[in-house]
């Protein structure tokens, strides 16, 4: 490798990155290859001694060995030119009030516990409480491989229906939040922003974030003013670095509402998002009458609504990544 090359760190970091992705995959093949190889053989041992008590055996590593197959197949299908990047995810409270918020605040939690199972790094952008409980709009990056990948499904309308602790009647209520998903894009895009079409406004930090929230006129908003895309950044201790922060989300914003317009799908994305109520949601999650949780497009659906809340959204992902390829759309 040329000396002059590890002069230049970014480009140094990209290809040792890339390496990494290589090496991971390469290692998850053999790990595959010596799974198969050993029911093989347990296989072959238990018909030559007759051997019925492996039977178990046998079949746990199968069924073991068919989730790490479908897991290795779902991430090579992951060829979107930021797929492999991290996420920035935006929740926002829908029609509901108070319970609208609570429940930002529980799919927040979901999040954040997905990404805590997969061992990924979760850092808050920008923070809103809710007037009375929970949280109104929230920011915040999920840093792993593959991160938006895996969560650009997420994208939509989410749909409660509870028993609200809000009310003292014990009513049933219904209530919304979206979900925005767009890769962190480090590389310089190439997209003009003039200065006349944006909107910088400066606010003080506040909600969530303890000791790593500074309490100053620091946050930042930008309002692209053509297309009304706003992005938001109070975690970073300066206004210059918050400024830095809100520019790359914008330009990820920009270039990714560029992309679906090339693509004629961005009329039906910003009703995704324009609109969080009634009609307009990706997946449904029922505490009341009965437990279930529904993906309205992939009709994947389970009843165990508790171990979602906790993070165990992986099946929902990875039937949505399975009927993308299946609608040719990935």
């Amino acid at each position: 490798m040329h000396p002059d090359f590890w002069n230049e760190p970014e480009k140094a970091q990209e290809v040792l990155q890339k390496m990494k992705r290589t090496k991971d995959k390469v290692d998850s093949f053999n790990r595959l290859k010596g799974e198969l190889e050993d029911l093989d053989v347990l296989i072959e041992m238990a018909i030559e001694e007759n051997d019925t008590s492996v039977l178990s055996e046998i079949k746990d590593g199968y069924k073991k060995f068919l989730n790490d197959f479908e897991n290795m197949r779902l991430s090579n299908l992951l060829k979107g030119e930021y797929d492999k990047n991290n996420a920035i995810i935006t929740l926002h409270s829908g029609a509901g009030g108070t319970e609208a918020c609570d429940w930002v605040l529980m799919l927040f939690r979901m999040y954040s516990r997905w990404a805590e199972k997969k061992g990924h790094k979760m850092e808050i952008l920008d923070y809103l409480d809710g007037e009375e409980a929970g949280i109104k709009s929230v920011t915040f990056q999920i840093n792993g491989e593959n991160t938006y990948g895996y969560l650009k499904g997420e994208k939509g309308v989410h749909r409660l229906i509870r028993i609200s602790p809000f009310d003292s009647g014990g009513r049933r209520h219904t209530s919304f939040a979206s979900c925005d998903v767009m890769p962190e894009i480090n590389e310089d895009i190439n997209l003009e922003i003039k200065d006349e079409e944006i909107r910088i406004d400066t606010y003080r930090a506040s909600g969530a974030g303890g000791q790593h929230i500074n309490k100053t006129d620091s946050a930042i908003r930008i309002t692209h003013i053509p297309t009304g895309t706003v992005v938001q950044c109070q975690n970073e201790r300066s206004q210059h670095k918050n400024k830095d922060k809100a520019m790359q989300m914008l330009k990820a914003k920009l270039y990714e509402l560029e992309l679906e317009e090339q693509e004629k799908k961005i009329k039906n994305i910003q009703g995704e998002l324009s609109d969080i109520s009634w009609g307009s949601q990706i997946r449904s999650y029922v505490f009341c009458p009965y437990t279930l949780v529904k993906d309205n497009r992939t009709s994947a659906e389970t009843g165990n609504v508790n171990a979602v809340m906790d993070g165990e959204i992986d099946m929902f992902i990875n039937e949505y990544l399975k009927w993308k390829v299946r609608n040719l759309l990935i």
